[in-house]
């Protein structure tokens, strides 16, 4: 079965739920985004964002996250229930990243995923280039992350 034949390009899948707190905020940002907004909440206070807040790279890798815990999960749904899972491979690349609004400590991000495009490859017989929009939610349901991805599938 394939991803599209599962998953049609009306669905918007809901992947899981991140809460992002000061300290995985600040612990995020000592090892990949060590900007002063992300990393102290007095420096914070007195910047664009005032207040603490997470980096994009961080609600972007939480999105990523969620959806490989999501697939675990569906995996395994499938099977138990005889249908053979869709064989996902590396993705290709994103585009469109758009971090709409600051992720502060204390918000809880939802994450979903929407079939947009699916195409065989002339190139390799049996692959599909898969095309989703991706997007996080915060706790009042605005938009704080968006971007396209791609992936491979095989038959």
């Amino acid at each position: 079965m394939k991803f599209i034949d599962l998953y049609p390009d009306d669905v918007k899948l809901e992947l899981g739920t991140v809460h992002f707190s000061a300290e995985s905020i600040i612990r995020y940002a000592e090892k990949f985004d060590p900007q002063p907004f992300h990393l102290d909440a007095e420096a914070a206070r007195n910047s664009v964002f005032e207040g603490l807040c997470a980096s994009g790279w961080q609600t972007s890798a939480s999105w990523m996250k969620c959806f490989l815990a999501y697939w675990e999960r569906e995996v395994k749904r499938l099977i138990s229930e005889g249908v053979q899972p869709p064989k996902l491979g590396p993705s290709p690349g994103f585009r469109n990243m758009k971090w709409h609004r600051p992720v502060y400590a204390g918000d809880d991000i939802t994450y979903f995923a929407t079939m947009i495009a699916s195409r065989p490859l002339a190139s390799r017989p049996g692959t599909f280039l898969n095309t989703t929009l991706n997007e996080g939610e915060n706790q009042n349901g605005e938009t704080v992350v968006s971007f396209e991805s791609s992936v491979l599938e095989f038959e």
